[in-house]
């Protein structure tokens, strides 16, 4: 192939479509526990966090609750993967093994969420929230300060097995939060005449560019467990889930919908939650929740 600005316009065609095919062949996991929250600048900061709607009989005047109280900021994070094509390969009609690569390159912008997201979940019970504690924590404050006693709540079940969490997904807004700055771009540098780089090493660069930040949205939405999968533990996990209270210390009438796995707990959850029988006995878990293997967790 000659090197000149159509054949060159023409692989970036070919390549960025391979990209868009791989992209769209996945089928993403994030947007299963986190809500998407659009971000105008270079940090976007979640002041209404720990304001859970709830009401409350009017007596008097309104209470007017400050959104300013416990603020909880994201930092967007720029991300970028590339791939120079040797300008020999390009003469030399080798370069179609590119294509099947960009695809690779689309379907690793495509999860590239997924891993931020999930690895931001694993990471929970040492990286903090809107209260200051960590998102898996035993010492949530609960309840308003000078008006209520200050209680401490728990979203962590310790132990030293593999961990695995029951979530709440059934809500406007999730757990996580995935703050998206902009797009998964393909882009290219491709001009062989005014580029310093195709001049100096004989090659032409492709790659991808995106900004965004995991986070976390109500701590009392997600619970964390490194104890075996039984019985008993998923029921302890459960119950004491669905009895925490927002900051104000008012039930939310939780209700756990997911429990995710990392492969190594993976089957013995589905075993235990698909199981109708267990010992000849009714089994009280019975698809209590949908069991959900997340290949990006431990």
């Amino acid at each position: 192939m000659l090197i000149n600005a159509t054949n060159l316009d023409f692989l970036y065609t070919t390549l960025s479509a391979g990209y868009r095919d791989g992209f769209a062949g996945v089928t993403p996991m994030w947007d299963r526990v986190a809500t998407m929250a659009p971000s105008g600048g270079r940090t976007q900061a979640y002041t209404w966090l720990g304001q859970f709607p709830l009401l409350r009989e009017w007596l008097g005047e309104r209470q007017v609750k400050s959104l300013e109280a416990l603020a909880y900021t994201l930092t967007n994070k720029k991300f970028e993967a590339t791939v120079s094509v040797p300008r020999d390969d390009i003469e030399d009609d080798v370069w179609q093994t590119y294509a099947s690569l960009s695809k690779e390159y689309g379907r690793a912008a495509a999860t590239h969420p997924d891993l931020e997201i999930f690895g931001k979940l694993q990471t929970g019970a040492t990286d903090l929230c809107y209260d200051g504690q960590p998102f898996f924590s035993a010492n949530h404050p609960v309840g308003i300060e000078g008006q209520t006693p200050i209680a401490l709540a728990s979203n962590i079940q310790t132990g030293s097995s593999p961990r695995w969490y029951l979530l709440d997904t059934t809500r406007a807004l999730k757990p996580m939060l995935y703050q998206k700055r902009s797009d998964y771009q393909f882009v290219s540098k491709l001009d062989p005449q005014s580029s310093d780089h195709v001049f100096m090493t004989d090659e032409f660069l492709y790659g991808i560019r995106g900004r965004m930040a995991p986070g976390y949205g109500f701590w009392q939405m997600a619970f964390q467990s490194a104890a075996p999968v039984t019985a008993a533990n998923v029921t302890a996990a459960y119950t004491a889930m669905t009895q925490l209270q927002s900051n104000e210390g008012r039930k939310l009438g939780l209700k756990p919908n997911l429990m995710l796995c990392g492969p190594s707990t993976y089957f013995a959850a589905r075993a235990l939650i698909k199981a109708q029988m267990i010992n000849a006995t009714s089994n009280t878990l019975y698809e209590l929740v949908e069991v959900v293997n997340v290949p990006y967790l431990d």
